[in-house]
């Protein structure tokens, strides 16, 4: 069943090009010439997370209100939000993690935050949460208990499910990077937890290219193993030069068999087809001229599509065939040499 598909990227994707080792290198675009752009370029999605939408230090009623005109502007530009996703890890609070962390107080901190992405999200018109969990995890083993840490898991998302009746919670898995090492890694890790949550059936998996090649993954099969679970409920597509820091290349720039193979199994079971979004998540390199800096995202929307172009093309009798026989050897060689057309 063939997918139908409208695209998201988040404001952070066009950047000035400050990196760990060197400052900006280029001047910012407003965030009405980002929406502009996700327009020009037939994008239907923008992703947020609590402080993308507005400053969380501002009094609520200022809030609102700007959460009111954001909202407006989306509508006017045919625009909406993908989801909201509280951004716990860069406030003090939450140095050491937000739901995991071994201080109460800074748990709370991280309770009080994402409840407020709940309503910033529910102002903006969308019911997807999602959780990337940045700084859930140790740089020491024995500085936090990993069982205690599964634990405090489930209890941070039963207290959003509790806290919303209605909104949905996607995981975004990822085993390192900020930390040593992340606790739930993997999109198996997440649906193990989901499933003792009070709600699993509001509980699935985003999935990002990078961080399933960070652990070793291939993305496809970490894709179609949430299919299988009817819990793939967002994308962000990228892609990843080895085993390293999470680079979020143009999708398909590294390794385009592999670029190939999600957009097969994606297609294949028809993602797409109940709202969910291609999201692309990527960073503009450091050395794009200012006026050229959005061609990763562009760049990344038109790979997508000759990919589904490709896709639809296959012959999958002559495919299956080669299945049956065990020819993956020329099966192997008919996708590369349908790639290189």
């Amino acid at each position: 069943m063939a997918g139908t598909y409208r695209f998201s990227f988040g404001p952070w994707n066009i950047h000035e090009g400050a990196d760990p080792f060197g400052p900006v290198t280029r001047d910012s675009f407003s965030f009405k010439e980002k929406l502009d752009f996700a327009v020009k370029e037939g994008f239907g999605g923008i992703q947020f997370h609590d402080d993308d939408a507005v400053d969380i230090a501002l009094p609520l009623a200022e809030q609102e209100k700007r959460l009111k005109e954001l909202k407006a502007m989306l509508d006017d530009m045919g625009l909406e939000a993908e989801f909201v996703a509280p951004r716990l890890w860069e406030h003090p609070q939450v140095v050491d993690g937000g739901w995991t962390s071994n201080s109460t107080v800074c748990r709370q901190y991280a309770f009080d935050r994402s409840k407020r992405a709940v309503d910033i999200a529910n102002a903006l018109g969308t019911k997807r949460i999602v959780l990337w969990p940045a700084r859930e995890g140790t740089y020491i083993r024995e500085a936090k208990d990993p069982k205690v840490a599964a634990d405090r898991f489930v209890e941070y998302i039963d207290m959003l499910l509790n806290y919303d009746k209605d909104i949905r919670i996607l995981g975004e898995m990822k085993p390192n990077e900020p930390m040593d090492s992340t606790f739930c890694p993997t999109t198996g890790h997440f649906l193990a937890i989901a499933s003792r949550t009070i709600d699993p059936d509001r509980v699935g998996i985003l999935i990002e290219s990078a961080h399933a090649i960070l652990a070793n993954l291939e993305p496809s099969e970490e894709m179609g193993f949430a299919l299988s679970f009817s819990k793939l409920w967002g994308i962000h597509l990228n892609d990843q030069n080895g085993l390293k820091f999470d680079e979020d290349k143009t999708f398909g720039s590294v390794n385009l068999g592999r670029a190939f193979s999600q957009v097969y199994i994606l297609d294949k079971y028809g993602y797409g087809n109940d709202g969910e979004y291609v999201g692309l998540d990527i960073k503009v390199l450091r050395t794009q001229p200012r006026d050229v800096s959005m061609k990763h995202l562009s760049n990344s929307k038109r790979i997508f599509e000759m990919l589904v172009q490709k896709v639809r093309s296959c012959n999958e009798s002559y495919m299956e065939e080669l299945r049956q026989v065990r020819d993956y050897e020329e099966l192997s060689f008919y996708i590369t040499s349908l790639l290189m057309k």
